[in-house]
């Protein structure tokens, strides 16, 4: 008998070591890493236990036409990351995006330099501002397996001839947003007969200007396509101006995809010289800034906004964070909204990279293909993968401009979808990269 006791507690004792260096083994080891990515803590750590994921930012700043969008969309980041870091990180690491933040001031050239910079040093690009900046760098990013998440908008970012698979875009492009967005202000002002499309030359403009010619095509309307002037960005719109008032048949309606700038610049100025239609803005176009122009009565009047994410009035349990994160202030602009939402792709691609047990560029890009992405109701969740109508998002959300409102834009229609969307041939980018 005691023969056999001993034996039973030597058994117990083996399996309850065995036990234990299990459960060590689970606790203490991570995931293997790769460039981006180290043991050591993030300066200024929430976690100091936890190693480091390093991401990149490359945006508008300091002086360029979307600094005003572009510097709450980086304070939304920081505060969705400081989120998932007080949370315990992902995989036993903490994020940072400050380290390697670079202001580019909407110039391509800029842009460039900046990812030279920090190319060997991050992960993945949690913030890409622009679409022609984008895409400078895109083959080199595809070449290194550098996913990004663009702040841009590109028709392009739904083809994989065009990205690799390495862009992890959010909500709609702009081809879709104009024909999306055609289709809701037929149903609710009138049918345009001639669309003016009036955009920044390159595939921020050109893009929705194809998608303005698809409804046309579609919806038997004409179009007029005019780029803003005299440069890229900023400047005197008073060409625009006159193009639009001295056409023949003079346009009824105008897509606008420029900055707020300009904007205001072409709503005001076409409504002081006696413009009877109506104006349709990208997402890029509004700043609640504009409600202090003398554009503001023109814009209260006839400009609708269009956006894939909700408003700064939204209701969804993603909205409830984001006022959280701000301890009841208001943000600068909708920027902050547009900062939030681009954070979920790559947040749901570091989990999943993490639960293979390989935190590394070629991972993260193995985990894109099928990957389901839940926005917290903010933009109706998506699967990454899928090419052509199938990866579009075709839901906007339009909004008046209303004074009364905070951030001055109120939801007029919340996730609406058209039908012209399903009847265009959308088998490549709407417009070919530059």
């Amino acid at each position: 008998m005691k023969m056999r006791r001993k034996s039973r507690i030597a058994l117990a004792l083996a399996a309850a070591s065995a036990l234990a260096l299990a459960g060590c083994t689970t606790v203490d080891t991570k995931p293997t890493i790769g460039v981006g990515v180290t043991e050591e803590a993030c300066p200024d750590a929430v976690n100091p236990e936890n190693g480091c994921i390093y991401l990149g930012v490359l945006s508008d700043l300091t002086e360029g036409p979307f600094a005003a969008l572009a510097v709450p969309i980086t304070d939304a980041q920081r505060a969705f990351w400081k989120r998932v870091n007080e949370e315990g990180g992902i995989g036993g690491f903490d994020i940072d995006i400050d380290k390697y933040t670079r202001d580019t001031k909407y110039v391509a050239t800029e842009h460039a330099a900046a990812y030279k910079d920090i190319e060997n040093h991050i992960l993945a690009i949690v913030q890409s501002l622009g679409t022609v900046n984008t895409e400078g760098v895109l083959p080199d990013m595809i070449s290194n397996n550098i996913v990004a998440v663009p702040a841009s908008w590109w028709s392009g970012y739904s083809f994989k001839a065009n990205d690799g698979g390495i862009i992890l875009e959010t909500g709609y492009s702009y081809c879709a947003e104009a024909m999306t967005g055609l289709d809701w202000f037929s149903e609710n002002h009138y049918k345009p007969s001639v669309i003016a499309a009036v955009g920044y030359p390159g595939d921020y403009g050109g893009d929705s200007a194809a998608g303005v010619q698809k409804w046309a095509d579609i919806n038997d309307a004409q179009t007029l396509v005019v780029p803003t002037g005299p440069n890229q960005v900023v400047g005197d719109q008073s060409k625009v101006i006159a193009t639009i008032l001295q056409a023949s048949p003079r346009p009824d309606a105008v897509v606008i995809a420029a900055g707020p700038a300009e904007t205001a610049q072409i709503v005001g100025g076409l409504a002081a010289n006696g413009f009877q239609g109506r104006f349709l803005g990208s997402l890029p176009t509004w700043n609640p800034a504009l409600l202090g122009t003398a554009a503001a009565p023109a814009l209260q009047g006839l400009y609708n906004h269009m956006s894939p994410y909700e408003g700064w009035d939204g209701t969804s349990k993603a909205l409830d964070a984001i006022r959280d994160s701000l301890n009841g202030e208001t943000p600068a602009n909708h920027g902050y909204v547009i900062g939030w939402a681009l954070n979920y792709p790559l947040k749901a691609a570091l989990e999943a990279a993490a639960a293979k047990g390989t935190i590394d560029r070629e991972t993260i890009v193995s985990v894109i293909d099928g990957l389901t992405v839940d926005f917290e109701g903010m933009i109706p969740a998506h699967t990454y993968g899928p090419e052509g109508k199938a990866a579009v998002a075709q839901e906007v959300n339009i909004s008046a401009v209303d004074a009364s409102v905070e951030l001055g834009l109120k939801t007029i229609a919340k996730f609406y979808k058209g039908t012209t969307f399903d009847k265009s041939d959308y088998s490549a980018a709407c417009v070919a990269s530059q």
